[in-house]
């Protein structure tokens, strides 16, 4: 809903009037979990490909929030599903993992499905007899493609990412000028603003 995107974004963006070094130090108290102000010409960044924005944990955070909006998160779940299977070190726990994966995802009752042409359904299926760390990669290559093409496109053009680029532009602009590159050096313990 709207309104939690807004209080997601209030998490990332620093509030007007506030320097980047005091909204880093405060946020350090309220929660260590609290993710980091994120900078403009990371954001920026994130129009460059969907690899760039898939790479980064906070504008995978606004992209899933944008597609929760649109009904249509399924897709980039079963893409976060995958790289987490690909890191599956015990091969005793492929089995369940895929099996899991399968029914949520791609299987015809799946409570997620995602949008497969048959044969790579039917390639994915036959894969879950002998479950290997490459089983899904044809299915997630698919989802990577249609996130591209469709969805990503529309994040780009979104309220959401707008107002991002716009608000971390007026707030980090003026500051990056105001500081040298001697005074960087010696405030230790503060992120900068790009």
């Amino acid at each position: 809903s709207a309104k939690d995107i807004k209080h997601r974004l209030g998490f990332f963006l620093l509030k007007p009037g506030t320097s980047c070094e005091q909204s880093y130090s405060s946020g350090k108290k309220e929660k260590a979990s609290t993710p980091q102000k994120v900078s403009h010409e990371e954001v920026k960044k994130w129009s460059n490909s969907l690899e760039n924005l898939l790479s980064n944990e906070t504008a995978l955070t606004f992209f899933t929030d944008f597609l929760r909006s649109e009904f249509s998160q399924e897709n980039i779940e079963f893409w976060m599903a995958c790289e987490d299977y690909k890191k599956t070190k015990s091969p005793a726990k492929l089995g369940d993992k895929a099996k899991k994966i399968y029914e949520e995802f791609i299987s015809v009752q799946a409570e997620k499905e995602v949008n497969l042409d048959s044969s790579t359904r039917e390639e994915t299926s036959k894969n879950m007899q002998d479950p290997t760390l490459s089983c899904f990669d044809n299915a997630q290559k698919k989802i990577f493609t249609l996130l591209e093409k469709d969805s990503y496109h529309r994040f780009l053009k979104s309220k959401i990412y707008l107002d991002l680029v716009n608000q971390t532009s007026c707030t980090c602009g003026a500051q990056k000028k105001g500081r040298s590159a001697a005074s960087n050096h010696h405030n230790r313990g503060t992120t900068q603003c790009g």
